[in-house]
């Protein structure tokens, strides 16, 4: 236990205290914040650019509905079409927008024309659209005699209010359902990185130590199947650590990201524009109602299964990228036909993971987070949703189960492989290896 205990120390210590660590794992949240900022203001940013455009109304549709906003500038002209569109270019304007007379009152189609030499941008041409359109409806509202309170009134919002239907059942909200799932998805491609990235790390350790040979040394001193738990140990801890960082840290620069720049994420143009039910009223109680039911989700529970599953999922990724890493020789390129296998597995669970969260009760999600090797994957981002509690304790136990059999399986391969040299192994040859007694 001793040996091991230092084997650990080595690998783990090794790694958190290099300066691609160190970086790597504050850069990270960093680069994560600035990419939020970039993105925050790119949505937010407004055109420059500056255009006059003449309107010829010929119906008074527009009057007093489109005003000058965004750098763009509107004048109402008076006059026939085809003058103005011959003089248009000797004025100061760069477009002509032209809305015909409404003849059909009862018809739900209307065409507006824009003369041009240029196309209009999505954002003018989004924002004309919008414009045009609510002029006319109230323009129809008017010539029609509707009363306006009646018209609105059968404009009504839906929202769907789960409750319990008895009194021990789980009160939910409407955003229950979206919380769980943003959390379910995060939850998942953490796993999916952290496992697939720091499982290849294992693999390349041992590679670099069999071609230099370091091995034979180390060999000389522990056992091989205590140099392969320590090594996988060790690197898990340094994933450990790394992911324990960023969960402080990302949101934390986030956070204030958002606030140094001034990022308002209610505040998005394409937002308002194409959501005619959108209220920005109700903003800032759908963000509290939907930071309460953040809060509500039992995370005393979700966190230590989390990392019981990255756990598990590192172990038994791990231990299988270490059995192909002792069987690399000289030529790393043949490394490839031998994690396929690997590489396959975690692929699957990936998708099967965003399938799952659209339906988490699923029989794909039930037997998918019981195979122990899509479990570690599949069962993290089901947690926020509160899957039945034998579902997680029979995912556990088959992960655990696994996880020490394969243990057991790549220690038998580690321990002829990394002494292996010069070489090919193909799969037939690993099989031989697992007989083959000390």
């Amino acid at each position: 236990m001793q040996t091991l205990l230092l084997i650990i120390r080595r690998e783990y210590l090794s790694r958190v205290t290099r300066r691609s660590f160190i970086l790597g794992t504050l850069l990270t949240p960093l680069a994560f914040a600035a990419l939020i900022a970039i993105v925050g203001v790119i949505f937010q940013y407004e055109s420059d650019q500056t255009q006059r455009i003449a309107i010829l109304d010929e119906g008074n549709v527009l009057k007093g509905v489109i005003k000058d906003e965004n750098n763009l500038y509107f004048s109402f002209e008076e006059g026939p079409l085809d003058t103005l569109r011959k003089n248009l270019p000797e004025t100061d304007y760069d477009a002509l927008l032209y809305l015909p007379a409404i003849d059909d009152l009862m018809s739900n189609r209307l065409r507006a024309y824009y003369y041009s030499d240029d196309q209009p941008t999505p954002d003018v041409e989004l924002m004309l659209r919008d414009r045009i359109s609510g002029a006319v409806r109230d323009y129809k509202i008017d010539a029609l005699n509707i009363e306006r309170r009646q018209l609105e009134a059968l404009d009504t919002r839906i929202e769907l209010e789960p409750e319990p239907l008895t009194d021990n059942g789980a009160d939910a909200t409407r955003f229950t359902s979206a919380i769980a799932a943003a959390i379910g998805l995060g939850m998942g491609f953490i796993m999916y990185l952290t496992v697939f990235i720091y499982g290849v790390m294992v693999m390349r350790s041992v590679m670099e130590e069999k071609t230099s040979r370091i091995v034979e040394v180390m060999i000389s001193s522990v056992k091989p199947f205590q140099l392969m738990l320590g090594k996988i140990i060790g690197v898990g801890g340094v994933g450990l650590t790394q992911v324990a960082v960023w969960a402080v840290l990302i949101p934390l620069l986030a956070g204030l990201a958002q606030l140094i720049f001034g990022i308002d994420p209610s505040n998005n143009p394409m937002l308002d524009s194409q959501s005619a039910d959108f209220n920005p009223d109700d903003t800032q109680a759908m963000i509290s109602m939907a930071m309460a039911e953040v809060a509500s989700i039992n995370w005393w529970m979700v966190l230590p299964l989390f990392i019981l599953y990255f756990l598990g999922g590192f172990f038994i990724y791990s231990s299988l990228f270490a059995a192909v890493g002792s069987a690399i020789g000289d030529d790393t390129g043949e490394g490839q036909a031998l994690t396929i296998p690997i590489t396959i597995p975690v692929i699957l669970a990936l998708y099967i993971m965003i399938a799952v969260i659209q339906a988490p009760n699923s029989s794909l999600a039930t037997w998918s987070s019981i195979f122990p090797l899509f479990s570690p994957i599949v069962m993290p981002a089901r947690l926020a949703f509160g899957p039945p509690t034998w579902e997680v304790i029979v995912s556990l136990l088959v992960m655990i189960g696994f996880s020490l059999f394969l243990i057991w399986f790549a220690g038998r391969i580690y321990r002829v492989g990394i002494l292996m040299y010069g070489k090919r192994a193909s799969f037939k040859e690993i099989a031989k290896w697992l007989f083959v007694r000390e």
